[in-house]
Parts: structure tokens; sequence; C-alpha cells
């Protein structure tokens, strides 16, 4: 139906939306060039080979390329109904998420189980060659011909039908998550071996909704032949619109491009932001109780003691974040040196699965002291995953040996439980003095006062709802949960201060969001 009343006739639809003033060209951009060029021109790279790895955009799934000034080349390609992307999220919907929104729960539940059917998956469901190049056996999906994406002879190879929606998870789920985690992991690595030998660039950019899958990037730059990665932070088809924009500027219109530094794309901080003077009359029009804090450093100070004191902190400051990924300007802040935080943050905050982890965001001069990555390796964007040292690890091997399932996850694994997941991985984002601003004085003072220079960082939202834009959306979720302080600029309101005729209930909050 969306093919016949609206795809077909997209020209005449983008003009009528934009009104009798625009008479200017449409210019349509290829899906995979929008995504290459989405990852390569906002890049610190002069030149570099580019990979773009999705479910489809025309036919293509799977492309390697190259970058060099102001021009890319797409060099290779896989084709529907071939996908690493749809296959990922054959996986997700087998399991009960929701496609294209939750692969990234499946990549979380993995680590809680064993991969006993990645065999299984290589003999029947996928053929990958030595060059990361695969094909899918056909018959084990739905998706070309059905409104599913698994068919019944999927469903009896593993034994058992579809997982529903909220239904339990046991072991099963959890190596099923396991297996088409390694078979992805093992097939990333095979083409950015590809990609290196076919460009002998040095150095990889990458897009597409695979390149979130962030412990397969983490792997690839530890393990791959590649001495840098970039990854657009909006990997997914958001950043395909950011990519047919500098595609066309610097391909089509032939624009010179100087590569940015640290990089192009300005931490990401690319959406809206909301001054004093609005947030101070949204904050008077509902009987808000709040401290004005203009001074950034004492600001940041209150926040740090706050996390300290074991307080959960909503962060909306400056602009907000592109990209699935909060980043500090729309964010939950915890303590990661709390054994609980984890589970009091998915609960009573997040309102979502308590398998679910924490990211650590972590002072970049200190990413070293306490992960398995180089002295001051930049991670600005949370898209690499990699593991928590040996040395700040509690000893705990044995009973996480003797665990099975949702049992691994109260064991402390580390100094920093709550971001330590249950392999003691973290997907880790550095944060440093270009691009993170009140951010970066946030983690000082924190460190300064703890000792610890890392932080809990979630993204502002409950279950299901987009990240916050405004400042009502903030408060609102902020009335809604448990979280115990916010700051909205440069005010800080405690929960404990609000009038109680302001509380919303949660049922009525989630009742107005565009959840879809």
């Amino acid at each position: 139906p969306t093919w016949i009343k609206e795809k077909l006739f997209l020209p005449g639809e983008i003009r009528k939306r934009l009104g009798r003033k625009f008479g200017g060209a449409l210019v349509f951009p290829e899906h995979h060039e929008s995504h290459a060029a989405s990852a390569f021109f906002p890049s610190p790279f002069e030149e570099a080979a580019v990979m773009t790895v999705d479910g489809v955009g025309e036919w293509a799934t799977t492309t390697i390329g190259e970058g060099r000034g102001n021009r890319i080349r797409l060099i290779e390609h896989l084709d529907f109904p071939h996908s690493l992307g749809l296959l990922y999220s054959a996986f997700t919907y087998y399991t009960g998420f929701r496609v294209n929104s939750g692969e990234y729960k499946l990549m979380g539940l993995a680590p809680y189980g064993t991969p006993r059917f990645a065999d299984l998956i290589r003999e029947e469901l996928i053929d990958i060659r030595e060059d990361g190049s695969f094909r899918l056996n056909m018959k084990y999906f739905n998706y070309c011909q059905g409104l599913t994406m698994t068919s019944r002879r999927f469903h009896r190879l593993f034994g058992r039908p579809p997982r529903r929606p909220e239904a339990e998870l046991d072991e099963f789920h959890m190596d099923v998550a396991a297996s088409i985690q390694a078979v992805t992991e093992e097939v990333i690595l095979k083409l950015g071996r590809h990609a290196h030998d076919v460009t002998g660039q040095e150095n990889l950019c990458l897009a597409g909704g695979v390149a979130l899958n962030c412990v397969a990037n983490g792997r690839l730059l530890r393990e791959g032949p590649f001495k840098k990665l970039w990854i657009q932070p909006a990997a997914g088809d958001a950043g395909g619109a950011l990519g047919a924009a500098l595609m066309l500027w610097y391909q089509l219109l032939e624009n010179p491009r100087e590569p940015g530094t640290p990089d192009g794309q300005n931490g990401s901080f690319l959406g809206p932001e909301f001054g004093d003077n609005e947030i101070r009359s949204f904050l008077e029009s509902r009987s808000a109780v709040f401290e004005h804090l203009p001074d950034e450093d004492a600001l940041a100070e209150r926040i740090a003691g706050c996390i300290a004191d074991q307080k959960v902190v909503g962060l909306h400051h400056g602009r907000l974040e592109f990209g699935p990924r909060a980043l500090g300007s729309r964010s939950i802040l915890g303590d990661p040196r709390s054994p609980e935080m984890q589970k009091v943050m998915n609960l009573k905050i997040k309102f979502r699965e308590s398998f679910r982890p924490f990211a650590p965001s972590v002072l970049r001069e200190h990413v070293s002291d306490y992960f398995d990555m180089r002295e001051a390796e930049d991670s600005p964007y949370m898209l690499l995953v990699t593991d928590v040292l040996e040395s700040r690890r509690t000893d705990c091997a044995a009973a996480v040996d003797a665990a099975r399932g949702l049992d691994k996850l109260p064991i402390a694994r580390s100094e920093v439980p709550a971001v330590t997941h249950v392999d003691f991985s973290a997907r880790v984002q550095t944060v440093d003095e270009e691009r993170h601003g009140l951010y970066r004085t946030i983690l000082s003072q924190f460190h300064h006062k703890t000792g610890c220079p890392l932080v809990i960082n979630t993204s502002f939202n409950v279950r299901g709802a987009p990240i916050v834009c405004a400042p009502e959306d903030s408060f609102e979720c902020f009335m809604a949960t448990n979280m115990d302080v916010l700051v909205i600029g440069s005010f800080l309101l405690r929960k404990a201060e609000q009038p109680g005729t302001a509380r919303i209930p949660l049922e009525d909050y989630l009742s107005e969001l565009p959840l879809d």
C-alpha cells in the first residue's frame, strides 16, 4: 500500500510538502551511496575504505568502496535477498523483539547465552565465503513473500515457534542470540579484511544499520587489518539524509573537502537547543520548583555531587544528539560503582528488561585505565564494545561460570559493576574537551569527588519512547519516572521538591508519545 499511495510518486509528494516557493531540482542518490557518503565525508580521513551493511536499499544490501578527498566510489556489492541485516532482523523477530528497533536488545542478550546454534546457522541458513560474501538459504525466510521474517521451516529447524513479545526469555533464546551474534561478527570480520585487500587503505568508515552492532565493530577494530575506524553515529537510515546532502555537496557540486579535526560530525550534536528564557517560562508554567545555576562549573559540581550521592540525574543540555545513542546532551546519569544501579535504572527509570546493559562515559585520557583500549583512544559516539581490564575486575570468574542465563546478572564483576556486562564488556563513550563542554566538566568533577573518571550514560527516555527533545519532554519524563534530579539548561530540579499535583502518571505520559 505505501508503494501505490506514496513511494512511486515521491517527486510530487516532496514538491507538494515543500510548497510553491521551492522550484529547485530534486536529486536522489542511491541508498548505499548515501550511507557511504554519511560515513566518509564527516570522517577525519583524507582517504579510507568504506563499508556499508544494512537490510536493503534499492537492491544492494552490502557494499565495499573507498573515499578520496571529495569523492566516493563503490566497488563491490551484494544484492537482495542476501542480507546480513535481514538475517539479524529475522533472529530479532524470532526471539520476540521488534524488527528495526529491537536488534540492539538481541545484541545485549547474546552474552547471557552460548553460541551452540552457530554451526547450524552456518550449515543451513547462510553460506559464508572467505571474502565475506554470502548467500542465504531463502527456504527458511518469509520476508520476500510474506508478512513475517521467518518461515515454518525456520521454526522446525530450531524446534520452537517464535517467542511472543513480552513472553519469558529462557536460555534457548539467549543461546540463539549468542549464535547469530557470533555469525554476524564472523561475516563483518571477513568483509573488513576483504575491504582492506580491495582498497589497500589503512582506515575504514562504516555505515548502514549493521554498523550499529558495536560488539562486531569492537572486534573489527581489535582483530581486523585497519588502524582506525570511523562509524557514522546515525548509521541507520536516518543518517542517509545526512549522506544524501553530503553526496550532493561534495561529489555532485564538486565543493572542496577538508577533513575535520577531530572529525566533521561536531559530536553529533546537530539537533535543536533551547535558551534559558524559554526553559524558565516553561518551568514556571508548570509551577516547578527549581534552582538556577548559570555558572557551568557550579552546575557541573552540583550534578557530580548528586551522582556521587547515588541520585539518578536526567541531563538536558545544549543541542540534541543526532542518532540512536545519548551522548551527554539528553542523557540519564548514574554512579557506575553501585552494584544496584543497573537494576534500579532499568526497572524504576527506564521501565525495560532487566538484562539490558548500561554504557559508561569516561574521560578520554583515562579510557585505557579501565578498558582494553589504546591510550586516549577516541570513541565519542558509543559505537565500540571492548573489555573491562582484568585489573579492574572482581574475583568472580567461578561464580560467573557457574551461573546460567539471567542468574549472571546480579554478580558484581568489576569496580564499576553497573557498566560491566556479564561477559566483562562495556560499550564505551569517551568524553573530551573539543566536543563535550559541560558534560566533560561533570565527569571531571565526579572524578575529583570519587576517584572514578566515568559515569553511567543512558538515553533520556523510557522504554519504547523517543529520546526527549524539548523542555516539556524532559520534565514530563522526569515526573513520570523515579528519577531523582532533573537538569534542563542551567536549571536544576529535585523530585522531592516538586508539587504533588505536578506528578504525571506513567500511563498518561506514555499515551501522549508517538511510540511508533
